[in-house]
């Protein structure tokens, strides 16, 4: 009809916009191998938890303001899953409740990354300042393995998903054992320490001693952890029945090897920054090894079917 015209998606654009501005990389991968229904959600689940990272991050606002702001995030979000009418959100928030809106599946990979992931914006905001432990630590990597892992498997190749095991979380808990040690210098400063109280006490060294013999000695120990986890997630990406799921995933494990073959090559001296993993060569090392593995993950899945 003359004069009616659609009403303009605002979560989803603010969503998009957030997600391009902090990662073109995230931006494309959800534009190329998400599934087209359910691209603007996938744009959405980045793009609202890329803000509350940031709000959270930011030097402005005290602790106990932050406290306030991911309990009110926590709150909405059960809230909305309860069927109940949220109170007055603000733009950001507005893509959280029409993420949940759209989740009409019981106890879908969605829910699973939205409930995880909150978690683990709840620990960053109270771990802030303090000295960790190994459980800790471990549980940390757990929720952020299982909300990254179910919420690709729900974004993509969701109608044809790996089989469930455990086995489906290693490669992102290894990659978030290389990301806690690339930002490690800035994490310090900022607060957030990723080497746990009972190293530190055993070894007699504060968590800000990175250059020292026995920080690099635990930087061995996780990348060799990282490797073995990695190793697994290699062999097991025949699994994967969907192409553009394999992609997307070898693709991950790649930006994370690379930096692990750094740190190896630098004797496990860690760096306050890493520019050369954005350079043309490691691009195309990592779009070596993803090329390299997709043909023998075909041919694994021909052997097993």
């Amino acid at each position: 009809m003359f004069g009616t015209h659609k009403k303009p998606d605002t979560s989803l654009s603010l969503a998009e916009a957030i997600t391009k501005s902090a990662s073109r990389q995230t931006y494309y991968t959800i534009r190329m191998l998400v599934d087209r229904e359910r691209v603007a959600d996938a744009f959405r689940a980045y793009g609202y938890f890329r803000w509350v990272d940031d709000v959270l991050d930011a030097e402005a606002g005290s602790l106990s303001e932050k406290v306030a702001f991911v309990n009110r995030q926590k709150f909405l979000l059960e809230t909305c899953y309860r069927g109940e009418t949220a109170p007055h959100f603000g733009p950001e928030e507005q893509i959280l409740v029409d993420l949940v809106r759209h989740d009409t599946e019981t106890s879908s990979g969605l829910q699973a990354y939205l409930r995880n992931m909150m978690d683990v914006m709840t620990f960053d905001v109270g771990r802030r300042g303090q000295v960790i432990t190994q459980a800790e630590l471990t549980h940390y990597s757990r929720k952020l393995a299982t909300a990254v892992t179910e919420a690709m498997y729900y974004f993509i190749g969701h109608g044809d998903p790996a089989p469930h095991q455990e086995t489906r979380y290693l490669a992102v808990t290894a990659a978030h054992i290389v990301h806690m040690l690339r930002d490690a210098f800035e994490d310090t400063e900022a607060g957030y320490f990723n080497i746990p109280g009972e190293f530190l006490q055993k070894h007699a060294i504060s968590a800000g001693d990175i250059e020292s013999q026995a920080y690099r000695q635990w930087v061995c120990s996780r990348v060799r952890l990282a490797r073995r986890y990695f190793k697994v997630s290699w062999a097991s990406q025949a699994q994967i029945k969907s192409l553009r799921c394999r992609l997307a995933s070898s693709a991950y494990m790649a930006r994370f090897e690379w930096m692990l073959r750094t740190i190896e090559r630098e004797n496990y001296c860690l760096r306050c920054e890493y520019p050369d993993r954005r350079s043309l060569r490691a691009g195309l090392w990592m779009a070596w090894s993803v090329l390299v593995s997709i043909p023998l993950n075909k041919k694994n899945a021909q052997v097993k079917e």
